[in-house]
C-alpha cells in the first residue's frame, strides 16, 4: 500500500459513516481520524451525534473532544492536527479512516492546502474594525488596486472574503490570487481512495435525520445545552452555532417555542445534507455507495476493500 495512503468515509449526516468507519478500520487494522468540524469541541457528544465508546468498537478515534467549547476552531487548526494523527497512523504501519462530514476540512486536510497565510487572528480582527469604520466600498477598492482578479470577484457587502484577501496580503505580501495558485501548484498530500454514502431515496435519509434529531432531545440536547452556558460558553461562539445547539438556545431565551425549535432543527439539519450532497459531487473523485433502506455496513466493507 502506498505510504501516504488514506481512505475518506464521507456523506451526509445520518449514513452511516461512524459505522463503517469502525468497521473497515477493525478489518484493516486501522485508525479513525474524524472530520467533524463540531466533534472536535469537548462536552458536546449528543447534539454532535459523536460515536459513543460502543459505537467505536476498540477502534482508536482521533480528533474527537480537542478542543473547548469556549474557543473557536478553523479549518486552519484542524488540517495541522489531523494531519499529526494521520502522519503518526502512516508512520505506525496502519491505515488512517478519515470519516465525517465536513467537506471542507476533509478537502483540506488531504489536498495540502496551507492555512497559514491566512491564520493572523489580530490582524483579522483590526481589519474588520476597519471595515466597519472605512465602509465596505473602500476596502474593496483598496484590494483591486493590489488584486484586481480578487476584487472583481466580490461585492462591497462582501467583508468575510474582503477581509480575508486584505488579511492575506498584510500578513505575507502576496494576493490571495499568488497563494490560492501556489497551493493548488502542489501535489497532494495524501493518497486518498474517497467513498461518500448515501440512500437510494432521499426519502428514507430525511427521515432518517428526523428520527436521529427525535433521539437528541430525548437523550438530553436541552440539558446539554444549558450545561454550555453554565460553563460559560457564549451564545455568540462558534460552538453554539451548530444545529441543534442554536435552535435549543433559542427555546432557552424565550425566542420561540420548543415544538418550532424541533421543526427548525429538522429543516436546518435537512437543508445541511442538501449541501453535504452538493459539496461531494462536485468532487469526481468520489466513489458512491449507496444504501436502501438501511446501512449495509458488511456489503460497505467488502466494496471499499474490493475498491483499494
Amino acid at each position: 500500500m502506498n505510504s501516504k495512503k488514506v481512505i475518506v468515509i464521507t456523506g451526509p449526516t445520518a449514513t452511516g459513516k461512524t459505522a463503517l468507519a469502525a468497521a473497515l478500520a477493525k478489518k484493516l487494522g486501522g485508525e479513525v481520524v474524524s472530520a467533524d468540524s463540531m466533534q472536535v469541541y469537548k462536552h458536546m457528544d449528543i447534539g454532535t451525534a459523536k460515536p459513543t465508546e460502543a459505537e467505536k468498537q476498540g477502534v482508536p478515534h482521533h480528533m474527537l473532544d480537542v478542543v473547548s467549547p469556549l474557543e473557536d476552531y478553523s479549518a486552519s487548526r484542524y488540517v495541522v492536527e489531523a494531519t499529526l494523527c494521520v502522519d503518526d497512523i502512516l508512520a505506525s504501519g496502519k491505515t488512517p479512516i478519515i470519516a465525517g462530514g465536513t467537506g471542507l476540512y476533509i478537502d483540506s486536510l488531504i489536498s495540502g492546502i496551507e492555512f497559514s497565510a491566512r491564520g493572523d487572528e489580530t490582524l483579522r480582527k483590526e481589519l474588520e474594525e476597519e471595515y466597519e469604520w472605512r465602509g465596505g466600498a473602500a476596502m474593496l477598492w483598496e484590494l483591486y488596486e493590489i488584486d484586481a482578479a480578487s476584487a472583481e470577484k466580490l461585492h462591497a457587502h462582501d467583508k468575510k472574503r474582503i477581509v480575508r484577501a486584505l488579511e492575506v496580503y498584510r500578513a505575507t505580501g502576496k494576493t490571495i490570487s499568488e497563494h490560492d495558485r501556489e497551493t493548488k501548484s502542489l501535489p497532494p498530500r495524501y493518497d486518498a481512495d474517497k467513498f461518500a454514502l448515501m440512500f437510494s431515496d432521499r426519502d428514507v435519509l430525511y427521515a432518517r435525520i428526523e428520527a436521529r434529531v427525535d433521539t437528541m432531545l430525548e437523550k438530553g440536547l436541552e440539558r446539554e445545552v444549558r450545561s454550555l452556558l453554565d460553563m460559560g460558553v457564549s451564545p455568540k461562539s462558534t460552538a453554539m452555532q451548530a444545529i441543534g445547539y442554536k435552535e435549543i438556545l433559542g427555546v432557552i431565551r424565550g425566542a420561540y417555542n420548543f415544538d418550532a425549535a424541533v421543526e427548525k432543527i429538522k429543516q436546518e439539519s435537512r437543508r445541511y445534507a442538501k449541501r453535504q450532497l452538493t459539496w461531494l459531487r462536485r468532487d469526481a473523485d468520489v466513489r458512491w455507495i449507496t444504501w436502501d433502506k438501511e446501512p449495509d455496513i458488511k456489503a460497505g466493507v467488502g466494496i471499499i476493500l474490493r475498491a483499494m
